[in-house]
């Protein structure tokens, strides 16, 4: 089946996610699935728009939270563990893949600035931090590596 000329018309690909749609398919609001949401789209609007031609890799540590920037790519880029075209590899530094052919996109976020551990009112620092991110213009989240 031609993907791309499908046209499936419930997908939804192009529509911009709400933080409270990343809130419900993730469970809770935080940093890395808007950072993860936010580079999906970035890829799909600058690299490759067909999900069905895209592979993500998400390298990061490879439990939450970082690993929660694969529940974000997901939902902005299209590329879906059911297509089986993202997957996440473990390691020390943060940084998305995403070929599509022969090219390459290499996205590196920024150092996000948590709020401290340990108070009282953490959980609710670290939502407004998210909301701040899905507002931030890309530059102000992560870099992007075409070749």
């Amino acid at each position: 089946m031609n993907h791309a000329a499908s046209a499936c018309k419930y997908t939804g690909i192009d529509k911009d996610y709400s933080i409270e749609d990343l809130a419900a398919f993730h469970g809770h609001l935080g940093p890395y699935i808007v950072l993860g949401y936010r580079i999906g789209r970035y890829v799909r609007q600058h690299f490759c728009s067909d999900p069905f031609l895209m592979k993500a890799v998400v390298f990061c540590k490879g439990v939450p939270p970082q690993s929660c920037l694969a529940d974000g790519i997901q939902i902005g880029s299209g590329c879906t563990l059911g297509k089986r075209n993202i997957e996440i590899v473990a390691c020390d530094e943060i940084r998305c893949e995403f070929a599509c052919g022969e090219r390459k996109i290499v996205l590196n976020p920024r150092q996000i600035s948590f709020p401290p551990q340990g108070g009282d009112n953490e959980g609710m620092l670290i939502e407004r931090l998210a909301e701040d991110m899905y507002h931030m213009p890309d530059a102000k989240l992560f870099t992007a590596d075409i070749s």
